[in-house]
């Protein structure tokens, strides 16, 4: 088995059509089709189902298909390190959640530049169960998550935990209020991430589990910028982890603590357990853990880390 081979059963597996794979792969359709069928004979299993004109994937072509992705990734960043002058920096590529991206990826630079640590650093703005593919496909050294997670493939290393806070507009009745309780949030109109965040799924689990009701979600946003803007104007609240605060933040945004059993959320690294941690992934590791501390603590005023963390609660 060659490493050209996988990669054209990849192209083949991603394509679905051995002429749009052909195409991709720089090859003739008969070359690309001989050298699928000599590598089925070498494993003697089936890769693909021929349906037609499209090509499905049989069971084993499942099972190779994952290996050959991280095969590849593994090779090919192999020989970019090989290539690369390390004199500007180890390469690394991290993906991580939008509600850390903005702080986390910022601290661990702004830590690597003052402790002089040459990092070449590729990142990936997403939501979790992206990231997640993304590490497991071998395209991603670190991902950078929220818990809870159950994939035995993945390495998962937790870094910290933080209080989600209620987000409102100063104007809203509540923001004045003495004491907030998820209770008090009944009857309020919610602005929350896609679906696919897991801030709004423990939302929406925690309500329905204790309080027998499900928010009512009147706007779904891509973006953390516009849920601040839509709810520093009034037009609902939100549920945000303490991390999500900004000195950017829209004016009228206020947070609020809730009052009762805090609702918690853990930040983790994740890694494929099997792919090779090169030297820019280590150093990634290491400083990721060197800013974890003065996160939680809120570092003290002039540290490089200070001048991400977020603004003070009203």
């Amino acid at each position: 088995m060659e490493i050209y081979q996988l990669r054209y059963f990849v192209n083949v597996a991603e394509e679905g059509n051995f002429t749009k794979a052909a195409s991709r792969s720089n090859i003739s359709q008969p070359s690309l089709s001989q050298q699928v069928l000599n590598l089925e004979e070498e494993l003697n299993q089936k890769l693909f189902h021929r349906m037609g004109r499209r090509l499905v994937l049989t069971d084993a072509g499942h099972q190779l298909l994952e290996g050959a992705r991280r095969i590849l990734a593994e090779a090919d960043n192999t020989l970019r390190e090989l290539r690369e002058d390390t004199k500007l920096g180890y390469r690394v590529s991290v993906g991580a959640i939008p509600t850390v991206a903005h702080f986390f990826l910022h601290a661990v630079v702004a830590y690597c530049r003052a402790n002089e640590i040459k990092i070449k650093l590729r990142s990936q703005e997403d939501f979790r169960a992206a990231i997640v593919q993304a590490v497991l496909d071998g395209e991603l050294d670190w991902g950078v998550i929220s818990l809870p997670l159950v994939e035995p493939k993945l390495e998962i290393i937790p870094l910290f935990k933080e209080p989600l806070l209620l987000a409102l507009g100063a104007e809203h009745p509540l923001a004045r209020a003495e004491k907030i309780t998820l209770a008090d949030l009944r009857d309020q109109n919610f602005i929350l991430t896609g679906s696919a965040s897991t801030v709004a799924s423990l939302i929406i689990q925690r309500f329905s589990g204790e309080f027998d009701f499900r928010p009512n979600i009147t706007h779904r946003c891509a973006q953390l910028s516009t849920l601040k803007s839509l709810t520093a104007m009034g037009l609902g609240v939100s549920i945000l982890p303490r991390s999500a605060r900004s000195a950017n933040d829209p004016e009228g945004l206020v947070y609020r603590r809730l009052e009762g059993p805090p609702l918690i959320r853990e930040i983790a690294l994740i890694r494929h357990r099997r792919r090779h941690l090169s030297k820019g992934a280590h150093l990634f590791e290491d400083a990721a853990h060197a800013v974890v501390g003065p996160l939680k603590e809120m570092a003290p005023a002039g540290s490089a880390v200070a001048r991400v963390a977020p603004a003070e609660i009203v």
